[in-house]
């Protein structure tokens, strides 16, 4: 992903967010894709420690897990968050539920009017559908702003990816990049839209 130690002003930081703990996951995969063509006005980086977000407990709210603390500051410095998810028994995968359980904790949450847009990828039929319906109406209980669209739902993933993990398909390319462009132009539009 790309990392630069010099921000420009006018560059949007989005944090990106695989609801799979896979290594070298479909959805992993596709959001290295989406950092390789985001515009230079976008920062893309991947979260990479949900496997250290222990299980939501309130009874350990106050600890202060280093997993979770992680995971927060992270979300608090995005201006946007990128998620994709893959499909676990036609829902939303427990590693990536959990872990907006934690964020949707706090007063406010560090998901209050975050940016949020979501694609998905599954070796399924389906496409991450349902997961991403599940997903839509967790983060909009939690009061992010949930970008309407385009969508973007890949199933029979490995059709669309070559061995190095890069894209092959150039519909399914065109596809990120206008998600990722509708993303950088819904955070925009937040942060210029009056606040009450």
């Amino acid at each position: 992903m790309r990392e630069t130690h010099r921000r420009d002003p006018s560059t949007r930081r989005v944090l990106c967010l695989a609801g799979s703990l896979r290594r070298d996951s479909w959805n992993r995969r596709l959001l290295t894709a989406a950092a390789r063509t985001a515009p230079k006005a976008l920062q893309l980086s991947l979260f990479d420690q949900l496997a250290a977000v222990p299980l939501f407990n309130e009874d350990a709210e106050q600890m202060d897990a280093a997993g979770v603390h992680q995971l927060r500051s992270a979300v608090a410095m995005a201006d946007g968050l990128l998620i994709a998810t893959p499909e676990y028994n036609h829902s939303v995968p427990g590693v990536l539920k959990n872990a907006i359980d934690w964020l949707s904790r706090g007063s406010p949450s560090v998901l209050v009017d975050k940016p949020v847009a979501i694609i998905g990828a599954s070796a399924g039929r389906w496409g991450t559908r349902l997961a991403q319906a599940a997903l839509r109406q967790v983060l909009t209980a939690t009061e992010a702003r949930v970008m309407p669209a385009p969508m973007l739902f890949v199933a029979h993933a490995s059709e669309y990816f070559d061995t190095d993990g890069r894209i092959r398909d150039p519909s399914l390319a065109r596809g990120l990049s206008a998600v990722v462009d509708a993303l950088r132009n819904w955070i925009g539009c937040l942060e210029s839209a009056p606040h009450p």
